[in-house]
């Protein structure tokens, strides 16, 4: 659920594109500057017409579809997990690689020219009590970032995911944090939606091709103040999300879920949020069954409340915190609660969009029977109405 920070880096950078093309490794910091500067400023017509829309029909091939699609203007690669090291100390992490193509014009001479590439890494210390992140931003042309369209093989100034036979190779690190993961897919890819799609809003193409990988069984290392901890335990999720128009000028924000339960069954849910306080129809989840079977939600089918709330020191935004997840005709009642309450991220540096993305850890019942878990909860809209960036 990255879209909404992906539709912060519009056409709007193509200014920057014609000016600092020729830019060398060695000044990627002011093509930084440079670009946030003229992100804001200007405000061209956006356009998509060279690019596919997310439309019903959409045949996925993997490992194909693991791979980069430059047809689309906006592409996200989300990992997260929950991590136990051998001095039974607890970790989460989100990695998350961002593709977004800049609107196809002549003045950019190759097909290197036209993506830019954004990244973000936390690092959660469950048992320390602290929350890290990084983020990165690169431009294509440059051999510090890419994303391959044949194998998954994505890139951003050190940081980078790598397909690996059946596996995934996941590395990223920071200010003496960091990830060395081998990541084993226990279940087959989960399509989220319904005909190929992930609808967002009720316009046509509004909506993203979408599909998650939601049990990967984690092995590696864990970097806390420059020592590595090796992982005995550990579970991740993966989203990939892909698509050119997804937004409306009345949804402001959303909030996701993923929740990987003791029962080797999962669960993805998002509410779209709009501005006059009610959730949009086309909020959705699927749940995925040990078997891998998943079973699609409407917005109907399940809610969603939460019982406290937490201001953030360094936004002023309000966070609901605390959540209870009711799924009634599966017999699914589920509390959710955040590791940190402090796990928000200002990107100024890259997507420029304030968000809370934190582990949490759940409990309840399935089918009256007592059940635990890990999760991850994505929150956006609260820090500010997200359209004020654009």
């Amino acid at each position: 659920m990255k879209y909404m920070e992906l539709e912060v880096i519009r056409t709007k950078a193509l200014f920057v594109w014609r000016h600092e093309v020729r830019i060398s490794s060695s000044s990627v910091a002011s093509c930084m500057l440079a670009f946030l500067v003229s992100l804001f400023a200007i405000s061209p017509a956006v356009s998509a017409k060279e690019y596919k829309q997310a439309l019903p029909g959409y045949q996925y091939q993997f490992p194909r579809d693991h791979g980069s699609h430059e047809d689309f203007k906006t592409e996200w690669w989300y990992y997260t997990g929950h991590l136990q090291t051998e001095s039974n100390k607890k970790f989460g992490y989100e990695l998350t690689f961002f593709r977004h193509g800049i609107e196809h014009d002549s003045s950019l001479k190759t097909k290197d020219d036209r993506n830019v590439y954004l990244a973000h890494f936390a690092l959660t210390d469950e048992t320390g009590g602290k929350f890290k992140y990084f983020e990165k931003l690169s431009r294509s042309g440059l051999p510090v970032a890419y994303a391959r369209s044949d194998i998954l093989s994505v890139q951003n100034q050190g940081w980078s995911v790598e397909q690996l036979g059946d596996r995934f190779v996941l590395r990223a690190d920071g200010d003496k944090s960091g990830i060395r993961l081998l990541l084993s897919p226990a279940k087959k890819p989960v399509i989220h939606g319904k005909d190929g799609v992930s609808q967002k809003a009720s316009c046509k193409g509004c909506a993203s091709h979408y599909y998650s990988l939601t049990r990967l069984k984690t092995e590696g290392l864990v970097y806390v103040d420059g020592k590595p901890e090796r992982i005995t335990s550990g579970w991740s999720w993966m989203d990939h999300e892909f698509g050119s128009n997804q937004l409306t000028a009345e949804q402001i924000g959303w909030d996701w879920f993923s929740v990987q339960l003791e029962n080797n069954t999962e669960l993805m849910l998002y509410v779209m949020r709009r501005r006059d306080g009610s959730l949009d129809k086309n909020s959705s989840g699927t749940i995925v069954g040990a078997d891998g079977t998943a079973i699609h939600l409407a917005k109907d089918d399940f809610k969603i409340s939460s019982t406290s709330k937490w201001t953030s020191p360094n936004s002023n935004g309000v966070y609901p915190m605390g959540w209870t997840v009711e799924v009634p005709k599966h017999r699914i009642k589920l509390n959710v609660n955040p590791v940190l309450k402090d796990q928000e991220l200002l990107t100024k540096r890259s997507t420029g969009v304030t968000y809370w993305e934190g582990a949490a850890d759940v409990s309840g019942t399935v089918e009256g029977k007592a059940v635990k878990g890990e999760s991850y909860v994505e929150m956006t809209g609260y820090a500010e109405a997200f359209k004020k960036k654009i």
